[in-house]
C-alpha cells in the first residue's frame, strides 16, 4: 500500500489550464500593454486617415491643412517665441479662473450637501445661471470688469463655478447616512462629523470633480479670450479665423488639447497616490 501512495505521490500534477485574456470584461483589469496599446493604435489610425487625405488631396487645404503643415507651424512659432507667450497668459488665465471659482464652489457645496438649508437656499439660483451660456456674459463682463485679465477670470467662473458646485454637493451626498448615525452614537458633534466622517469618505468623489472642471475651464479659454485679447491660445485661434489660417486654428486645438490632458494625467496620478484605498472599490 506504501509503494502504491508513494508511487502515486510522485506523479506529475496535470499542468493548469490559463484562461485567456479577457478584454471586454465588466470592470476587469487586462495588461497595460493592452490598455496602452488600445489608445496608441487608435490616435495613430486618425493620424494616418489625416495624412492619407491631404495627401491625396481629396480636401483643400484651407479647410484641412497637411499634418506637415501643422508642424511647420509649430516650428515657426516656436522659433519666434509666440507660442510660450500664449501658452503662458492662457495657464495663468485657466489657473487662476479656476483656482477662485473652485474656492467659493468648495465650501458651497459642502453645505448644500450636508444641510437642506442652504440646499434650497442656493440650488435655485445655480440651477438658473449654470443654463446661461457663458458666451452670452461677454459683453456685460466688459462693461462691468473691462477688458483686463479680471473679465476673463468672470468668464471662466461663470463657466466652471456654477457646475463645480453642483458635482462637489452631490459627492457629499454620497457618503451613507449609516456612517451619520453610528457616528453620532459616538458622542461626535455635527461639525465634527461634518471634518472627521464625511469629508474624508467624500474627498476622492471631489478630487475626480476637480479633475473634470478643470477640463470644462480649458474648454471655455476660447470664450474668455474671444474679446480684447491681444495674447493667448483663443486669442491665437480667433485671429487665425479671420484669415484662414487652418493651421494655427489646428495647432492652437492640439495645444489645448494636450495641455488639458497633462492636467487630467496630473490629477490622476495625485489621486492614485493620495487615495489607494478607493482605487481598490471601483
Amino acid at each position: 500500500m506504501s509503494e502504491q501512495l508513494s508511487s502515486s505521490n510522485l506523479q506529475p500534477m496535470p499542468a493548469r489550464r490559463r484562461e485567456p485574456t479577457r478584454l471586454l470584461a465588466l470592470r476587469s483589469d487586462i495588461p497595460r500593454r493592452y490598455y496602452v496599446g488600445a489608445g496608441a493604435v487608435l490616435i495613430a489610425g486618425l493620424l494616418a486617415a489625416w495624412t492619407v487625405t491631404t495627401a491625396a488631396g481629396l480636401v483643400s487645404p484651407i479647410f484641412l491643412p497637411s499634418p506637415g503643415a501643422v508642424l511647420l507651424e509649430l516650428q515657426n512659432q516656436v522659433q519666434n517665441g509666440v507660442l510660450w507667450t500664449d501658452l503662458w497668459a492662457s495657464v495663468y488665465r485657466i489657473t487662476v479662473g479656476w483656482v477662485v471659482s473652485t474656492i467659493f464652489a468648495l465650501p458651497i457645496g459642502i453645505l448644500m450637501g450636508n444641510f437642506r438649508f442652504f440646499e434650497g437656499l442656493f440650488e435655485p439660483l445655480i440651477d438658473l445661471v449654470r443654463y446661461m451660456p457663458a458666451v452670452a456674459f461677454v459683453p456685460l463682463t466688459i462693461l462691468w470688469l473691462g477688458v483686463g485679465d479680471v473679465q476673463k477670470f468672470a468668464i471662466l467662473f461663470i463657466g466652471v463655478f456654477f457646475q463645480e458646485v453642483l458635482l462637489i454637493m452631490d459627492n457629499v451626498k454620497t457618503v451613507p447616512r449609516d456612517m451619520i448615525q453610528v457616528s453620532y452614537t459616538f458622542g461626535l458633534s455635527k461639525w465634527e462629523i461634518l471634518r472627521d466622517v464625511i469629508l474624508p469618505a467624500a474627498l476622492p468623489g471631489i478630487w475626480d470633480t476637480f479633475r473634470i472642471t478643470i477640463g470644462w475651464a480649458w474648454t471655455y479659454l476660447v470664450v474668455a479670450e474671444l474679446v480684447a485679447a491681444s495674447v493667448g491660445l483663443g486669442y491665437r485661434i480667433m485671429r487665425a479665423q479671420r484669415f484662414l489660417e487652418t493651421d494655427q486654428i489646428i495647432l492652437g486645438i492640439l495645444v489645448i488639447g494636450l495641455l488639458g490632458l497633462c492636467t487630467d494625467y496630473l490629477f490622476k496620478w495625485s489621486y492614485r497616490r493620495l487615495f489607494p484605498w478607493a482605487i481598490q472599490s471601483r
